[in-house]
């Protein structure tokens, strides 16, 4: 169990995140919701099918945790802690479990289906064959039903007993009709009673094979949903297990869960910061793009607050802990993940909006069939015909389950997906299937998503002159020395020079000066490369010359650094250029948002960055509506009020600081080359990092989804003309099977063959 505790309008409220096992369709989150809601205390209710979690705010002096825990027990599901490891291996096991009983039913099956074979096709005489399947057929039907099919049983009898109509309670009708209908027919043929000489094989047969299929259907939803995200565990494994605290004069590696508000903790070089808190010695610069997204490092000194998870690139660091434990920056990351995962606007699947009213027609169709050869027969002929209206019913619930029903989604799906991988796009739930269709904004994430993700080298000037020459001796110089570098802002600088065909120098006696720049030895030159303040202040260099150019760079959001070199004789310091980097739109950006507009799609840019730099992007790519300087939690927050006015949202981004958004979105979106956190939130990966790669994805959901309900009216179609027709007390129940054939090979010839539109 995962809970915090908050006040609501001067009232305490509990927030409590469950993991539920034995979900299995949407019916089973407005069941959850229905029951935990009627709670006296219990404030609101999420229930997120796609990921088999709750979200639960309640009132403490009304309602326990343990209370709600025990009415999703009594209600027939398994309650797990989210954030345990346990709970993943407890899914792992579920699995195994899932396809031991698959296995089974499918033996029961294949024995069922090879003595059926050898009566139709009578290779084994009748006399001999009928005494055996007399008692196989039985045995095999209640081995399938209450062994590896028990589990559908028991939660179809839940459902019923809370008013619910679902596949389960389908699928037990058609099995108990079967084995009923066998029983009738074992008892008619061992005591020659003729009114009761059902097909006693056959409608054993159904039972053992309808049962079969739904285990299947099963065990493919559940695969899908063990395999869906983990990312809580991998963000929590983000912050270093140990921290190096200072402790008397002397510095102590202790566990982090040790660490408490007012420690002082030692952070040196390339080191993780396991703390957040406030730097009360050294400067350096610090890759918080956790927080923003951003890739450029942020100077850091004294008085500045750093936040654990980030990384300390230069100097070493004495940060004073400020914030430990679920207050910390990557906890509350987790808990907006989980929030958001939980709180994801749910989707009720298209088969159960079918079921709704599938479900209730076929038990209609079974009472009609009784009381038109019961009370019908009695008004026509004066005599009730009940071993007919027995039989009809019988064969109503029998031809009434759907077996393709279980595999016209899947199957659209795996089409599609094949579809999308072909065009570099990895499409991980149903949801994005489903969902798609209907998104009307596109978040986008600037950094990585939007643009290339690192800085690249968009402008160079000569101090006082333009001329080619002395651009290009700026950026070899400043590439000289930063070659030996490992900042991002000197790798740019380095691929620019030896992209144009520049030589690079040797250089010695390099120094770094965290937040001010690098100075190094080329040739008989001292050569610094560093920030315009670092230039003006501590260099005393006039910037009086290049101000024009500085101003309008900075106007356009670039970073700017300068160089400039002096000579051994004690000459001041001479500027040689300046250079200009910058995070540049994708090269498709562009044309993908004009595709979302072209489509009716509503582009939004939504970003950590300064407002400045997210206009200029968004204005070079073409977006109207920009949203920055938001933070992580703020991210998921703004999605959801999109949601709240009714939009459906898809949301793309790369980063850890995009994971709770991307787990709140109707469909979330990642590049293949963003964190494993944010990859592990979405819906849909692009392989290729195309930005175009998400209208592909649009309109290839789309046409899936439009094969789902292709799929969906042919595999209803033998039942919706089989159902009627069994009223009649007629049609054989090995009809039952060949429609169950039939039904599942049309799905396939036409998720597979035909034409992909």
């Amino acid at each position: 169990m995962s809970s915090t505790g908050t006040v609501t309008h001067g009232k305490p409220e509990i927030t409590l995140h469950l993991n539920i096992g034995g979900m299995a369709c949407s019916f089973c989150t407005h069941t959850i919701q229905r029951a935990l809601s009627r709670l006296d205390g219990v404030r609101e209710v999420h229930v997120s099918l796609a990921h088999e979690e709750a979200l639960i705010r309640y009132d403490p002096s009304r309602v326990s945790a343990d209370r709600l825990r025990a009415t999703l027990r009594e209600l027939g599901y398994i309650v797990r802690d989210p954030r345990k490891v346990r709970a993943y291996e407890e899914q792992e096991e579920e699995l195994r479990r899932e396809y031991r009983r698959l296995l089974w039913a499918a033996g029961f099956t294949a024995v069922s289906a090879l003595l059926m074979l050898l009566m139709w096709t009578r290779v084994v005489p009748p006399a001999v064959l009928q005494p055996v399947m007399l008692v196989l057929m039985p045995v095999l039907a209640l081995a399938t039903v209450f062994g590896p099919g028990l589990y559908i049983v028991k939660m179809a009898y839940h459902s019923l007993r809370r008013g619910i109509l679902n596949q389960h309670v389908l699928l037990v009708f058609g099995a108990f009709a079967g084995l009923l209908g066998g029983v009738l027919g074992l008892v008619g043929r061992i005591f020659e009673i003729p009114s009761l000489m059902y097909p006693a094989a056959d409608f054993f047969g159904v039972a053992t094979f309808v049962t079969t299929y739904h285990i299947l259907s099963g065990y493919v939803s559940l695969l899908v949903r063990t395999r869906a995200s983990q990312a809580v565990r991998r963000l929590l494994a983000l912050q270093p297990e140990t921290a190096r605290v200072i402790r008397d004069g002397e510095e102590v590696e202790v566990p982090i869960d040790t660490v408490r508000p007012g420690d002082r903790v030692r952070v040196r070089p390339g080191e993780a910061i396991p703390v957040d808190g406030v730097i009360v010695e050294g400067t350096s610069s610090v890759n918080e793009s956790l927080v923003t997204g951003e890739p450029l490092p942020v100077d850091k000194g004294p008085g500045d607050e750093v936040i654990g998870g980030s990384v300390n690139l230069l100097g070493s660091l004495v940060v004073e802990v400020t914030r430990v434990g679920e207050e910390s920056f990557l906890h509350q990351v987790v808990r907006a993940v989980e929030e958001a995962r939980a709180m994801k606007p749910g989707v009720l699947q298209l088969v159960d909006r079918i079921l709704v009213y599938y479900v209730p027609g076929v038990l209609a169709f079974a009472v009609l069939a009784l009381l038109g050869w019961t009370v019908g027969a009695w008004m026509v002929t004066g005599a009730p015909n009940v071993p007919r209206a027995i039989y009809a019913a019988l064969a109503v619930l029998v031809m009434g389950y759907p077996c393709a029903l279980g595999m016209a989604t899947p199957l659209a799906m795996i089409r599609g997906g094949g579809e999308a991988a072909r065009r570099g796009i990895l499409m991980r739930s149903g949801e994005a299937f489903q969902v798609f269709k209907d998104v009307q904004v596109v978040m986008l994430d600037k950094t990585g998503t939007v643009t290339k993700g690192q800085p690249e080298v968009v402008g160079v000037r000569g101090w006082a002159q333009d001329e080619a020459t002395l651009r290009t001796t700026c950026l070899q110089l400043a590439a000289s020395v930063e070659k030996l570098s490992e900042h991002p802002l000197a790798r740019a600088v380095v691929r620019a020079a030896l992209a144009q065909g520049i030589p690079l120098l040797p250089a010695s006696d390099f120094s770094a000066l965290p937040g001010q720049g690098v100075v190094a030895t080329v040739g008989d030159r001292r050569v610094y490369v560093g920030h315009p303040r670092f230039f003006a202040q501590e260099l005393g260099v006039d910037l009086e010359p290049i101000q024009a150019v500085l101003a309008d760079w900075q106007a356009r959001a670039w970073t700017v650094i300068l160089v400039g070199v002096a000579h051994p004789s004690d000459a001041p310091l001479k500027g040689v250029g300046l250079i200009a980097l910058a995070d540049t739109p994708r090269e498709d950006a562009a044309a993908a948002v004009q595709r979302m507009k072209a489509a009716g799609l509503r582009p939004v840019m939504l970003t950590g960055d300064h407002r400045r730099t997210a206009r200029a992007i968004a204005s070079q790519v073409g977006i109207d509506e920009v949203l920055a300087e938001v933070r992580p939690a703020e991210k998921a927050e703004a999605v959801r009020k999109w949601q709240q006015q009714g939009y459906r949202v898809a949301m793309v981004g790369d980063g850890i600081n995009d994971a709770a958004a991307l787990m709140q979105a109707d469909v979330g979106i990642a590049m293949a080359a963003g964190t494993d956190i944010a990859i592990e939130s979405a819906d849909v990966i692009l392989v290729r990092e195309r930005l175009e790669g998400v209208m592909d994805a649009y309109e290839i959901a789309r046409r899936t989804y439009r094969k789902t309900v292709q799929n969906l009216i042919l595999a209803f179609a033998f039942n919706g003309v089989g159902v009627p027709l069994a009223t009649t007390g007629l049609l054989h129940p090995v009809w039952a099977m060949v429609a169950m054939v039939l039904s599942v090979s049309t799905v396939l010839s036409n998720s597979f063959l035909g034409r992909r539109d």
